[in-house]
C-alpha cells in the first residue's frame, strides 16, 4: 500500500507540476510574440479570421510593391518628360533666332549643329531605362525605344504597356509608349519630334531659304511641346492616383492590424499578471514536491 501510494503521489505531484508549467510556457509565449493563440486549437474560429486577415496582408504586400514600382517608373517618366520639354523649348528659342534673314553661313551651321545635339539628347531621353531595365517610353519592350534608320528615327517599341494591378481592382499604366510622347500632328500629317529637328538643321544647311525653313519648323515644335505638356499631364495623374491606393492600402493595413489584435492579441497587462500567478505557483509546487519527496518512512512515523 505504501509503495502504491507513494508511486500515486510521484505522478499526481508531476502531472501537476507539468500542466504548470505548460501554462507558463503558453503564458511566456504570448507576452514575447504579443498572441493569444499559440496555436489553432486554442479558439477555432478566432484562428481562421486570422489566416483570412494574414492572406489579406500578404495581398496587400504584392499590391505595394506594385504600387512602388509604378511610383518609380512614373516619376522616371516624369523627369524625362520635363527635360525633353526643356529641350523642345530651346529648340523654339534657336529656330526663332535662326528665322532672322541677317544671319550668316557660320552663325546658321552653328545653330544646326547645336539642333543635332538636341536631337540626340531627345533619342537618349527616349531610350532611357525604367526600374527594371528597360526602356522608358518602349512600351513592353525590353530593348530601346527608338533607334535610328535610314530614314532618321524610327520607333520600335510596342504599341502600348501592361497595367499594374494595385489591389481592389485598380491598376495603374506605369508609364507612357513612345508615340504617346514623341509624335503628333502638323497641319493633319503625322510627324514626331524628331523628324522635326531633323528637318530644321538640314533647312538650316540647305541652299534654299533657311530662314523660311525656321519658321516652318516653329509650326512643329509648338505642337511637339503640347504633346510633351500633354504628357506631363498624364503622368501626373497616374501618379496622384497611385497615391490616391497608396493611402487606402494604409487605411486597410491599419483596420486589418486593429482586427488582428481584437482576435488573437494578447492582453499584455493581464497575461503578465498571469504569468506571475502560475510562476508563483509552480515554484510553491516544486519545493512542496522536494519536501515532501525527501521524507523518508521512518520521518513521516516519527
Amino acid at each position: 500500500m505504501i509503495n502504491l501510494s507513494t508511486s500515486a503521489f510521484y505522478d499526481r505531484a508531476g502531472r501537476q507540476i507539468g500542466v504548470l508549467r505548460a501554462e507558463a510556457e503558453k503564458l511566456q509565449q504570448q507576452v514575447g510574440t504579443g498572441q493569444r493563440l499559440t496555436r489553432s486549437s486554442d479558439d477555432p474560429v478566432a484562428a481562421a479570421r486570422l489566416r483570412t486577415l494574414e492572406r489579406a496582408e500578404r495581398l496587400s504586400d504584392i499590391d505595394q510593391r506594385n504600387s512602388d514600382v509604378a511610383t518609380n517608373d512614373l516619376a522616371m517618366a516624369d523627369d524625362a518628360l520635363g527635360s525633353l520639354a526643356n529641350l523642345v523649348i530651346r529648340a523654339q528659342e534657336l529656330a526663332t533666332h535662326a528665322a532672322s534673314e541677317t544671319l550668316s553661313a557660320e552663325q546658321r551651321e552653328a545653330i544646326a549643329t547645336e539642333i543635332d545635339s538636341l536631337q540626340d539628347a531627345a533619342l537618349l531621353i527616349a531610350n532611357g531605362r525604367n526600374s527594371a531595365g528597360h526602356a522608358l517610353f518602349g512600351g513592353q519592350a525590353s530593348g530601346v525605344a527608338y533607334e535610328r534608320d535610314a530614314g532618321g528615327v524610327a520607333y520600335v517599341g510596342t504599341g502600348s504597356r501592361e497595367a499594374m494591378d494595385l489591389g481592389d481592382g485598380q491598376s495603374v499604366v506605369p508609364g507612357l509608349t513612345g508615340p504617346e510622347v514623341f509624335a503628333f500632328e502638323v497641319d493633319g500629317t503625322p510627324t514626331d519630334i524628331f523628324a522635326v529637328l531633323g528637318d530644321l538643321a538640314t533647312g538650316l544647311r540647305a541652299a534654299g531659304d533657311p530662314a523660311e525653313a525656321s519658321r516652318d519648323a516653329l509650326g512643329g515644335l509648338a505642337a511637339g511641346l503640347e504633346k510633351v505638356t500633354t504628357a506631363q499631364t498624364v503622368v501626373g495623374a497616374r501618379l496622384g492616383w497611385v497615391e490616391v491606393m497608396d493611402d487606402r492600402r494604409i487605411a486597410q493595413s491599419e483596420r486589418v492590424a486593429d482586427e488582428q489584435l481584437a482576435v488573437g492579441g494578447a492582453d499584455i497587462a493581464v497575461t503578465m499578471t498571469r504569468l506571475q500567478e502560475i510562476s508563483t505557483v509552480l515554484e510553491a509546487s516544486q519545493a512542496s514536491f522536494v519536501r515532501l519527496a525527501g521524507l523518508s518512512l521512518f520521518d513521516m512515523m516519527r
